[in-house]
Formats: structure tokens, C-alpha cells, sequence
């Protein structure tokens, strides 16, 4: 993996078993061939099997006194309509969990080895997920959010108004 330290993202990786591994990856690619290359807190690099991993999540810190929950997934679902443009998704795992998120609205979508968005709660310490599609049940694009094209027409019109 000759990818820097520095440019490697933090994450908590956390596995079916209910068990959880913290370290980094490389950001551009992690999971290839059905495998997660992770760098642990050891320096020594893993490959886990994507079919035994639930999510990755890339955080900002690593939480070290919260042993149950390091990645402070606060909430799982949108509390109302996403504001940001993208897909909003819905997913359930194989475990049953139910989990929502706001992908890109590109050909990342299509990625082999899994789907990467955004939680619902943006301020949480979880910034992105990686659910490998092995550990998916179903997904389902619940709304396109398009960007808002709202105050460009606000704009327009106080200068139709105001037009001498």
C-alpha cells in the first residue's frame, strides 16, 4: 500500500460480529477485490474480509473511552428532507439494521466493492460510510435532492422589480 500516513483517512471499521477495528486507509482505495486493507493503530496492515465487515466509518477522532460506540453514530436516519443535493438512500443490512445517508449523485454509486454517503447527522463524528455491498440486504434511492435554484430566482425577480 504505498500510500503516506498523512494522507490516509481515519475510520472505525466495525464488523458483523459486533466487534470493531480502528485505523486508517487510503481514501482512493481501500476495498478491492472483496478485501479492506486497513493500517492498524499498530502500523501493521490488515485485510479483512469485506463480507464480515457492517460499515466503515471515517471519523474525525478516534474516541478511545468509548468502547461500544467510537464512532458516535448518533443518529441513523434524516429527521426530515436532506437540504444538500445528492440521493437520498435507505439501506438494511444483513443484520436487520436500517440506515440512511446521502450519496453523490454520480457514478460512484456504481462502485463494485460497496456505497459511500454521508449520515444524517453531519455535526456527529462520523463524517462519511462505506457499506460494503456484501452487507447489504436492500437499498433504495428514497429522493433525488437537486441543488436549490431558490435564490437565483429571488434574485431575478427583485431585479425584474426594480428594473427602471
Amino acid at each position: 500500500m504505498g500510500v503516506s500516513v498523512s494522507s490516509r483517512k481515519k475510520v472505525i471499521v466495525r464488523k458483523f460480529s459486533r466487534d470493531w477495528q480502528s485505523g486508517y486507509v487510503d481514501p482512493q482505495g481501500f476495498a478491492h477485490h472483496g478485501k479492506l486493507e486497513l493500517l492498524d493503530m499498530t502500523g501493521k496492515v490488515l485485510a479483512m474480509a469485506l463480507e464480515e465487515v457492517k460499515m466503515v466509518c471515517f471519523v474525525r477522532e478516534f474516541l478511545t473511552g468509548d468502547a461500544t460506540d467510537p464512532e458516535r453514530l448518533l443518529r441513523r436516519s434524516f429527521s426530515s428532507r436532506p437540504r444538500t443535493a445528492g440521493l437520498w438512500l435507505r439501506m438494511r443490512l444483513r443484520d436487520g439494521e436500517e440506515l440512511e445517508g446521502l450519496a453523490s449523485n454520480d457514478v460512484s454509486l456504481l462502485e463494485p466493492e460497496g456505497v459511500q454517503f454521508a449520515p444524517p447527522d453531519m455535526r456527529s463524528n462520523t463524517q462519511r460510510i462505506f457499506v460494503p455491498r456484501t452487507a447489504l440486504q436492500s437499498l433504495e434511492i428514497v429522493a433525488v435532492i437537486h441543488p436549490s435554484t431558490r435564490r437565483k430566482l429571488d434574485t431575478a425577480e427583485q431585479e425584474r422589480l426594480f428594473a427602471s
